[in-house]
């Protein structure tokens, strides 16, 4: 991955972001967005996205690490509990439920983990999938897949942003999107 210098501008409710441009395969780049520690963000996407929770969700289920930030400000402004859906298994994960996905912004395979302890809050629940970004909809399909093998049922997907094709993402509550650049 390298930076090429640009910016793209985007706005979440009345803050402005520059997201830096950075170039993920040959003559492919994207605009990274990255909220982690950006509290303004985190909050502002959190109220937005509280206010078109769908009726009768009763768990938030988000990946780590950059969309933690957002489950737990959405949790609070929502009162739903949230899972976290971990990427490194830890020795105190116990009877787990995994599945492997392929980010664009890492490329390589990745193991998701829903932790033994967390599976109540999912089994026989309307859940509703939690990420920063939807690229290529591979976290998604995998957290859907989690929650499937869980006993649960996905009631929506939201996210920050959608990214690439906005059409394939016409059932994703989304604040924003962000365009893929091409040489």
């Amino acid at each position: 991955m390298s930076y090429d210098g640009r910016y793209h501008r985007v706005q979440i409710g009345s803050l402005v972001r520059e997201l830096p441009i950075f170039q993920v395969a040959p003559g492919v780049k994207i605009a990274i967005f990255n909220m982690l520690g950006d509290t303004e963000v985190v909050e502002a996407a959190a109220r937005m996205l509280a206010a078109r929770m769908p009726e009768g969700a009763e768990t938030l289920l988000v990946p780590e690490v950059k969309a933690v930030p957002l489950g737990h400000a959405l949790s609070v402004h929502t009162g739903l509990p949230y899972v976290v859906v971990r990427k490194v298994r830890k020795p105190y994960m116990v009877d787990c439920l995994e599945t492997q996905v392929v980010s664009i912004t890492t490329g390589v395979p990745q193991t998701l983990y829903i932790d033994g302890k967390d599976r109540p809050l999912v089994e026989g629940r309307a859940v509703v999938l939690v990420d920063d970004v939807v690229s290529t909809g591979s976290t998604l399909r995998g957290l859907r897949e989690l929650v499937d093998r869980a006993g649960g049922r996905v009631v929506a997907a939201m996210a920050v942003f959608t990214e690439g094709n906005e059409e394939d993402w016409r059932d994703v509550v989304a604040l924003g999107h962000l365009p893929i650049f091409t040489d």
